[in-house]
């Protein structure tokens, strides 16, 4: 189970990572997790960045380390990563790859009330979904191939897992698109009787009493 963090945000865990390279302030740490395409990775609202720079120091894990300033610009605290944050972060790293969560992907979330939706509808929207997915599957891999040559393979290994990812989804929805076109789901007839109908079927009724 994962621990309660005093700061969970996972773009602490990408600033702590950043400052562990060097001292930073909060525009070169958001310059680099842009330059590194960090926001293919976690979700980041740059407008937050601050505040996660403020709770981390608050906790100890970042400390400031010197002002600086530049010409007219006002003066921009430099951060260090504190000895409590590099074992924040280490133990942080090692929960993630080690130990399971539950997630919630939003096509789980809408594939749980598909039902809302006629087949012949969720059948445009899949093959619609799988045109995207194609496309960008298809990118994904052209900038992989661009950068093995120069990129170990090391600072890669992110985007391999989110296109392995998408390639599952791509093949378990073309799965789902066979049995919906050639009728062989199951429930498949019962599902379309619901539209043409308005009723629930009795064994559809049944199911859902019995959860």
């Amino acid at each position: 189970m994962a621990k309660r963090r005093r700061v969970s945000n996972l773009l602490g865990l990408h600033i702590m990572a950043t400052l562990s390279i060097q001292p930073m302030h909060p525009y070169e740490i958001a310059a680099q997790l842009k330059a590194f395409g960090k926001d293919q990775d976690i979700k980041i609202q740059w407008g937050s960045l601050y505040t996660v720079v403020q709770n981390l120091e608050k906790h100890g894990f970042i400390e400031a380390a010197e002002t600086v300033r530049e010409g007219r610009r006002p003066e921009r605290t430099v951060y260090r990563l504190a000895p409590a944050g590099r074992q924040e972060m280490i133990d942080w790293i090692r929960e993630l790859l080690g130990t399971p969560e539950p997630e919630f992907p939003r096509l789980q979330a809408a594939l749980s009330i598909v039902a809302v939706l006629p087949p012949g509808e969720v059948i445009e929207l899949l093959e619609q979904r799988l045109g995207i997915l194609a496309a960008e599957n298809e990118k994904t891999r052209l900038d992989l191939d661009a950068n093995r040559a120069q990129v170990p393979r090391l600072f890669l290994i992110e985007t391999e897992y989110r296109l392995a990812v998408r390639e599952a989804e791509v093949a378990w929805i073309t799965g789902l698109l066979k049995e919906l076109r050639d009728g062989t789901m199951a429930g498949l007839t019962a599902w379309q009787r619901v539209h043409d109908t308005g009723e629930l079927p009795e064994d559809f009724s049944d199911f859902m009493t019995e959860r």
